[in-house]
């Protein structure tokens, strides 16, 4: 029987010339097992999917218990379901106003495509403004909004009417005109290297929306569900966007999406035409389970609340002269290495010595650390000091 490597190589699709390949055949908490049972320690959390690490066993017991009622029994918004309704309201509790009524997605992407859609009903506009170096997503409506040409110059022609801003850079927010559907930003820039807002940028942002009658549409699919020490990131900017996209750690390990508005605006969708955005599998059951516990999880412990430390001991034991500076907040870290051949190994090195980590897509001297919450004080240093070996050999 041919290895499940060459299956892998010769049948399913491929993104990269040089994908990892890392054969992984369990996984629990924070460690990732390959095929000779090698054990890594996950540093990366599935790009800040894993927000409780692998198989967490609330989630896992959610799944289960689920899985013993249905699966999928009707396309999105028909039947009155108990876990996507118990999840969207317990986003809505924990929300301030007026976000208050969530759509379900499949993807983070599905759900920018989403809140797109939603503010040109509501607004009546079709002008869009994003930021350079932005990432939403891979679809097209996503791709749009993406501010690295390089990455989408072949998939042209993109959705017409987008215009992009430096992010951080107030001077730019006279572009945001009445002509203007919506601003949408990442809360923080996530490709672009874990860029953090600066001297009130959002709320500059959203002051000038609401004087022109544009929407603001935060995308907080990676920095969401307690990763940067608030459940979300734009609560510590004293600023509410009018639409708010989530996914990644909210699913536990699960594909999910989701974009969340007030209800006036979210019952556009409703009428003119009837399903303005149609899902046949968003609000899975299944999927639904594993966020609600997920979410809840998160809620009721002290996991938020610890991020701020276990960002502050990493920043502590992570320096180095290879490391020019580390960006982010919370455990959404960027170390910014000297060089992209210094980022490169560094990676691949790690990857030997029994720990994971991963790139950033538009700035390539980053190494992401983007590790579960669930980390550990003990794992921390046990990266850690990994990272500083290969780094102590890098330099030599």
């Amino acid at each position: 029987m041919r290895s499940l490597a060459s299956l892998f190589k010769n049948h399913q699709a491929q993104t990269t010339l040089y994908p990892m390949g890392l054969e992984i055949v369990r996984a629990k908490g924070c460690y990732l097992y390959d095929q000779n049972n090698k054990q890594y320690l996950d540093l990366v959390a599935g790009v800040s999917a894993c927000s409780l690490g692998h198989r967490h066993p609330k989630v896992t017991r959610a799944i289960k218990k689920q899985l013993r009622k249905y699966l999928h029994v009707m396309v999105y918004g028909e039947f009155i379901q108990r876990e996507p309704v118990l999840l969207s309201a317990l986003l809505a509790e924990n929300l301030p106003s007026p976000l208050e009524t969530t759509y379900l997605t499949n993807s983070g992407t599905e759900a920018i495509e989403g809140a797109l859609k939603l503010a040109k009903r509501v607004t009546g506009r079709s002008e869009i403004i994003a930021a350079k170096n932005a990432y939403h997503g891979n679809t097209m409506g996503a791709m749009s909004v993406m501010g690295f040409e390089e990455r989408k110059r072949a998939y042209r022609p993109l959705i017409p009417g987008t215009k992009f801003i430096t992010f951080n850079n107030a001077k730019d927010l006279d572009q945001i005109t009445a002509n203007t559907a919506a601003v949408i930003l990442e809360t923080i820039q996530g490709g672009a290297g874990f860029v953090v807002p600066e001297k009130d940028y959002l709320k500059k942002v959203k002051k000038r929306c609401e004087e022109v009658g544009a929407l603001l549409i935060l995308d907080e699919i990676q920095p969401g569900i307690g990763r940067t020490g608030s459940l979300f990131a734009f609560m510590d900017h004293n600023v509410v966007p009018d639409i708010l996209v989530i996914g990644k750690g909210l699913g536990g390990g699960l594909p999910v999406g989701a974009f969340i508005a007030s209800q006036n605006y979210m019952a556009c969708l409703k009428e003119a035409p009837t399903l303005g955005h149609i899902t046949t599998f968003g609000g899975n059951p299944v999927i639904a389970a594993a966020c609600r516990a997920t979410l809840s999880t998160v809620l009721k412990s002290t996991l938020i609340k610890d991020t701020h430390k276990k960002e502050a001991l990493f920043r502590s034991l992570l320096k180095h002269p290879l490391i020019k500076e580390i960006r982010g907040k919370g455990l959404m870290l960027a170390l910014m290495l000297e060089s992209p051949e210094t980022a490169q190994e560094l990676v691949k090195e790690a990857l030997k010595e029994g720990v994971l980590l991963f790139f950033l897509l538009f700035e390539p001297k980053a190494v992401r650390i983007s590790p579960p919450l669930t980390i550990t004080e003990k794992q921390i240093k046990q990266g850690c000091q990994v990272i500083m070996h290969v780094l102590d050999k890098l330099n030599c």
